[in-house]
């Protein structure tokens, strides 16, 4: 088949496609507004999958597949666009998925974030988690919350990704990025060392196991603002899970010490987002807020994550605010279907109800 890498970066780009995926035995598809789509009727052969991965892969990339069974890393195109790419091997044969990673920053307000996590960017300490689905935004979040401190304040900043995904240009702060697997070789390992590198801020990529849960927990107590990313969906389970990695010897001991250092969980989805026609047209963030109040800091103290869901029920003075509420304000203002907010709200029943109290139907 007569097709490149290059061609198929360039309908990605041209399509506004968040992913593309390359599979034997399939057409090549991208990701539209949420939707898988093929971009050719041909289907690849288990040839053709091989060469196009071979096409995008160092020799170093392949030998990792061969060894690993995968490998990621990043991409750049001739324009400047950038890609996440993770190569892999899939029933003996070659496959791909490239992420594209906007090559323009969205500020706080495009991305729909409220007020209360931009001075969430300024607090001396503390860690800060980003938390969703994978493909839920998490990184064009965080790129867009250390953009503002590198606007806003005189600080250095130290990015811990695997691979890097935004490129920060120092502005007003010094800004650090270090690439797991070609600048250090582990997450734990990069906090470590960051420590003593003069940090104010440090981004860990992705907390992914305990050594590198327990050091960025380590670095927000010692003085650092740390963010932080996990696959999860909402604050309690956030938290949960943090303290679940653990040994259960030294889970009170993480409970003590995430209830003094833990200032925000900001978890997100997203969903298709309509236009004034009613035709999905890109795609919307929907949030959860938690703000660590005394009140919070007592329920991870106490083990009773279960209480912090009605907390943030009742904490909007302080900038809080469920899924379930975000959701039902985007279905107000027309951005989201009936569907996706009964199927993406965590309690439908009572979202159901209120929507029927206020007037709203399906």
């Amino acid at each position: 088949m007569d097709i490149t890498i290059s061609d198929l970066l360039d309908a990605t780009i041209n399509e506004g496609a968040s992913d593309l995926h390359i599979r034997a035995q399939m057409p090549p598809k991208l990701r539209v507004h949420g939707e898988l789509l093929p971009i050719m009727d041909e289907p690849l052969s288990d040839e053709d999958s091989y060469t196009l991965v071979k096409e995008m892969s160092t020799d170093e990339q392949m030998a990792e597949v061969e060894k690993n069974g995968g490998a990621d890393f990043a991409l750049a195109h001739p324009d400047g666009t950038r890609f996440r790419v993770s190569i892999f091997k899939e029933r003996k044969r070659y496959g791909a998925v490239l992420r594209q990673i906007p090559n323009k920053l969205l500020s706080m307000e495009q991305l729909g974030l409220p007020p209360v996590v931009k001075e969430l960017l300024f607090k001396p300490r503390g860690l800060i988690l980003v938390t969703g689905p994978t493909g839920s935004g998490k990184s064009t979040t965080l790129a867009s919350m250390l953009d503002v401190i590198n606007k806003e304040r005189n600080v250095h900043i130290i990015t811990i990704e695997d691979p890097i995904e935004f490129y920060h240009t120092s502005k007003n702060s010094l800004v650090t990025q270090r690439e797991v697997g070609d600048d250090v070789p582990s997450f734990a390992e990069a906090i470590r060392r960051a420590l003593r590198q003069d940090p104010d801020v440090i981004l860990v990529g992705e907390m992914r196991d305990l050594e590198t849960i327990a050091a960025a927990i380590t670095a927000a107590e010692t003085g650092h603002l740390v963010f932080g990313t996990l696959h999860t969906t909402g604050a309690a389970e956030t938290i949960d899970r943090i303290v679940d990695a653990f040994p259960m010897n030294q889970q009170s001991q993480i409970r003590t010490q995430l209830a003094a250092g833990l200032q925000a969980v900001i978890s997100q989805i997203l969903l298709p987002k309509l236009d004034a026609n009613g035709a999905v047209h890109g795609r919307v963030a929907a949030f959860e807020i938690m703000t660590t109040t005394d009140a919070i800091r007592s329920r991870i103290r106490d083990n009773k994550t279960n209480m912090i869901k009605s907390d943030l029920q009742t904490g909007a003075k302080f900038g809080m605010q469920t899924l379930d509420s975000h959701l039902m304000q985007l279905y107000k203002q027309g951005f989201i279907a009936y569907e996706e907010l009964i199927t993406k709200s965590q309690d439908p029943d009572s979202v159901v109800a209120k929507l029927r109290e206020e007037g709203y139907g399906s």
